[in-house]
């Protein structure tokens, strides 16, 4: 494991407002957020609600909770710095949860709005399923150190890795072969600036010089209009965040059918938030999970009661930005920016101009780090947790693949039969349970993986158990949460029940052998595994009586 760079002893006063590697640091995170304002924006106006609600409502109380969390997360960095008497912290940064931005859209607004037509009511119940995203939040704060002690950080990091790569990286990753003119020459300036040591126009920050030449490509290979330009200055003007508790209120009485989603994903966000606080810990900031997710809960509900559906949350990247030479100035900055998106009415003239080719390679870059760290912070002997860990991601990606193209061609999986795609190669059962619940599953399955590495039968046969009584309950492995249709294994429900218990006998029965054998599994100081013509690594050593 490699240890914290020594941190430089100053007094809280001396923690500057702003650093060199916050210009980076804060194009990096702007652009980040810039994208999930744009993809709401876009998704929203295309399904047809009207500009003026998504522009001048949902996107300035999206850009408040932005700030609200920015602001809470510099004070935290400035009172790290005091208490630990340094000058190096760096603030953690602020998003939305991304995954939110495509479950809500897709599972609450647009279906409502589709079958009403009615945007007001697609987007109360949508503002009804963000409160209680953000109340979730809020009430598990209080347990949130407490899972991070009991969840091997090896598991913890292995799992945002793949949140990283393909929550984050896979499809921007996609969009750049899809416009390889512009996104080509950016993700080689990302490779060049960012992971190499030799900089291309060192003098000119790296985030600014990717929009820059992004944008310019853009226009250049006329994939950007000024009709499209023109057409957005309409909406800009000042849209200050207003109290939607009418709009809420009114979502209340309609919203119980689409609440359903919203425990697994607050649960997958309070997963996120665990990995983001501990990912920032294994770069050495340390902050208490408690008061970060006592604030993301707040302010995602005091955004979803002035119209924002979408939660706020701990964003991925603190390692990359800390890289960077990152302080505190790059995460304010990024709240005060995009709470003036949102203010001035300028998500859809940024949508017009600025195109998501010349972003994706940044994103990339932010799910590359954060996958790189997993790797350089997990043991040697723990390596295989990461990938165990990636499989879920792969499914849900792969899943969410394979339903966009049959809503494409105009159908859906329930339509062509699970059957038929299992006979096509697809093997869409599969993928289907694998890739639902995700968040949790990849955490899960980490987990087993860990203590099975680690010889902790005990921990692992407590895993077991839960996994099992959770998708028994359709928190995992189901597309909606509840209860089987019938009690036999033919049922998925009961099938992986039955399953994951087979997992906890297993791992009691080795706790038995270890007990009646007296044996006991020893790790090298740096948990190294060597292989010298045995079968078994000479690590294992037997104590007897």
């Amino acid at each position: 494991m490699t240890a914290p760079a020594p941190a430089s002893v100053s007094t809280a006063g001396q923690l500057k407002w702003w650093k060199k590697g916050d210009i980076a640091a804060f194009f990096a995170l702007f652009t980040n957020n810039l994208t999930n304002i744009i993809t709401f924006t876009a998704l929203l106006t295309m399904a047809g609600l009207p500009v003026d609600m998504v522009v001048g409502r949902i996107a300035p109380a999206f850009g408040l909770a932005i700030l609200l969390t920015s602001s809470m997360y510099v004070w935290f960095a400035r009172r790290l710095a005091a208490k630990e008497g340094r000058d190096d912290v760096v603030a953690l940064p602020s998003g939305p949860s991304a995954p939110s931005i495509f479950t809500v859209t897709f599972l609450v607004i647009l279906p409502v709005y589709s079958t009403t037509q009615d945007a007001e009511l697609a987007v109360g119940i949508g503002l009804v399923w963000g409160f209680l995203e953000g109340l979730i939040l809020f009430v598990g704060s209080f347990f949130g150190d407490l899972l991070r002690r009991a969840v091997p950080r090896s598991v913890l990091l292995a799992c945002l890795a793949g949140l990283g790569l393909l929550l984050l990286a896979m499809n921007p990753m996609l969009q750049s072969f899809q416009f390889p003119v512009v996104a080509f020459v950016v993700l080689t300036l990302v490779l060049m600036n960012w992971f190499g040591r030799s900089p291309f126009l060192g003098k000119v920050p790296t985030g600014l010089l990717l929009l820059i030449v992004g944008t310019a490509a853009a226009w250049a290979f006329g994939l950007q209009t000024p009709e499209a330009v023109q057409a957005a200055l309409v909406h800009a003007g000042w849209h200050p965040p207003q109290v939607s508790i009418t709009n809420f209120i009114d979502g209340v009485a309609h919203a119980g059918p689409f609440l359903a989603s919203a425990v697994p994903l607050a649960l997958a966000n309070y997963v996120f938030d665990l990995e983001n606080i501990e990912a920032a810990e294994a770069a050495g900031d340390h902050y208490s999970a408690r008061p970060v997710m006592l604030v993301n809960g707040g302010a995602t509900m005091v955004g979803a009661l002035m119209g924002n559906p979408y939660p706020v949350t701990v964003y991925i990247g603190h390692t990359a930005y800390k890289e960077m030479g990152a302080g505190i100035g790059y995460t304010m900055l990024n709240g005060i920016t995009m709470f003036a998106v949102g203010l001035f009415g300028m998500s859809a003239l940024l949508l017009s101009v600025v195109p998501m080719a010349a972003i994706a390679p940044i994103l990339i870059y932010i799910g590359v780090v954060t996958a790189a760290q997993s790797v350089r912070e997990t043991p040697k002997v723990e390596l295989p947790v990461i990938f165990i860990a990636l499989f879920p991601w792969i499914a849900n990606w792969a899943n969410s693949l394979i339903n966009n193209t049959l809503k494409a061609a105009g159908t859906n999986t329930a339509e062509v039969g699970a059957d038929a795609l299992n006979h096509a190669g697809t093997y869409f059962a599969g993928i289907s349970t694998l890739g639902n619940g995700a968040p949790l599953s990849s955490l899960l399955w980490g987990m087993i993986a860990i203590f099975a590495i680690r010889n902790k039968p005990l921990q692992g046969a407590i895993i077991g158990a839960l996994a099992g009584v959770l998708s028994f309950f359709g928190v995992i492995h189901a597309h909606v949460p509840g209860l089987p249709e019938k009690f036999a294994l033919s049922d998925t429900h009961v099938m992986f029940l039955v399953a994951y218990l087979m997992v906890a006998v297993l791992f009691l029965a080795k706790w038995i052998q270890d007990r009646i054998t007296n044996e006991s599994v020893v790790f090298t100081a740096n948990d190294e595994i060597t292989l010298s013509n045995a079968v078994a690594p000479p690590l294992i050593q037997s104590s007897k009586g």
